[in-house]
């Protein structure tokens, strides 16, 4: 399915000018930042690359979606010709998924003619901004869960679609496993589940739908406890399970207080090995308050799909270097008040300190500097045209483990402060290393 659609109005309109004005095939460099974090954040997750790439792949302009723009006079007849024709033949270097990001970091470098750059605006922006806010959500809850698993169960409060974006980007970033089966067909997500309080009420009693489940699902299964009194639960539970009960769930009232009446009625019971599973609008703050209750794992829904209240990343795609009449590139740069942008083709690095902890994030134009054992950000994705650049899901959740691993300790706090890390814009401090002192 053409993805060539899923864009702005504008991008076209714009295409269609410059190939009037002469200027369309003008080489063109164009990078996707943010010009801060959400307010309070420490550092952002980069996620939706695998998704971008794909979608990247699937940009073509076939004859519905011509005919479609046609009948609606978005654009002229030599537009049209130039888009039949259209596939991206640039090259696009980027953050590798499940890497950190911090303001001002170039996510992502496109470069090509003007005309083939601009049109993947929206593209890019519409899933980075989704997929970067959810993962950076995401692992901030992971971090407060403290090695706990997590699990993505968001998909009732999304658009479908967004939901399964939403299953790739929170594992990613450490969610062990989504109650989506499309997102675990797509992406090779573990899913799981069992049953809700509708399945409670469907039968003649509590006992009834307890024994059905277990003689269905078997022993390990997790049995939702709340529906009406959670001791006479726990209490029928482990009578038709034995020992063997795989798990109880919790979804309402006060979490901590519960998980720990629940735990020591399971102990007493001799069900010592089952576990205790808390959901009910979870987010980081009540993971975290969480912490010293008997939970062996979360069930996040809304706050995780939603950002936990941060909805888009605040990324944005700006031209930053463009030829003029003779070829040569020129840096170009948007000075209105509050949206200022840095001109030039970027480069970024990571610096660390003697314990592979990072220091500051260097990013600068022209040729890198670079000291020993800094990380070099950003890697090709796009060569001429050809994606090289994707991989597989765990490649990106395995890099984000690293690299979150590499931050100070103090990028886990949940109060709000400033990026954990500073970026340092290496042009206007011919010394990072006076920077990164302080």
């Amino acid at each position: 399915m053409s993805t060539a659609l899923l864009t702005d109005h504008y991008e076209l309109t714009m295409a269609q000018a410059a190939l009037h004005a002469g200027t369309a095939s003008r080489r063109s460099v164009f990078e996707l930042f943010g010009r801060r974090l959400p307010e309070g954040r420490r550092y952002g997750v980069v996620a939706g690359t695998g998704r971008f790439l794909e979608a990247l792949a699937d940009f073509t302009f076939g004859p519905e979606e011509i005919d479609h723009l046609a009948s609606h006079r978005v654009v002229d007849d030599t537009t049209l010709d130039y888009l039949k024709e259209y596939r991206f033949g640039g090259s696009i270097w980027g953050y590798a998924e499940g890497d950190m990001y911090f303001p001002g970091s170039p996510l992502l470098i496109v470069e090509g003619t003007f005309v083939e750059a601009v049109i993947l605006e929206t593209l890019a922006l519409s899933i980075y901004n989704h997929d970067c806010a959810v993962a950076s959500a995401a692992s901030r809850m992971t971090s407060a869960a403290g090695g706990r698993p997590c699990i993505e169960m968001g998909s009732r409060r999304t658009h479908e679609w967004a939901a399964v974006a939403a299953a790739r980007a929170a594992y990613i970033a450490g969610f062990s496993s989504t109650s989506n089966l499309e997102a675990a067909r797509r992406h090779g997500i573990p899913s799981g589940g069992t049953s809700a309080h509708s399945f409670t009420l469907l039968h003649d009693s509590e006992e009834a739908a307890f024994r059905a489940q277990i003689e269905s699902l078997g022993k390990d299964t997790t049995i939702l406890v709340d529906t009406y009194d959670v001791a006479g639960a726990v209490e029928r539970a482990v009578a038709l399970a034995g020992t063997e009960l795989g798990a109880v769930r919790l979804d309402s009232g006060d979490l901590v207080a519960q998980a720990h009446e629940v735990r020591a009625q399971l102990d007493a019971l001799g069900a010592t090995q089952t576990r205790i599973v808390v959901t009910s609008d979870l987010d980081e703050y009540a993971i975290a308050a969480l912490a010293a209750a008997p939970v062996d794992a979360y069930g996040v829904g809304t706050s995780l799909v939603t950002g936990s209240g941060a909805p888009t990343a605040g990324l944005v795609y700006k031209l930053v270097s463009r030829a003029d009449d003779s070829g040569t590139l020129i840096n170009v740069a948007k000075e209105s008040k509050d949206k200022a942008s840095i001109g030039g083709r970027k480069y970024a690095r990571r610096a660390l300190d003697e314990n592979g902890l990072a220091r500051g994030e260097l990013v600068g134009i022209g040729e890198e500097p670079g000291g020993p054992g800094d990380l070099d950000l950003l890697v090709p994705l796009v060569h001429d045209g050809d994606i090289v650049g994707l991989e597989p899901v765990e490649a990106a959740r395995d890099r984000h483990r690293e690299r979150l691993a590499q931050l100070p300790r103090k990028s886990r706090r949940l109060s709000k402060g400033e990026p954990v890390i500073p970026t340092v814009f290496v042009d206007e401090h011919p010394d990072p290393s006076l920077v990164l002192r302080h």
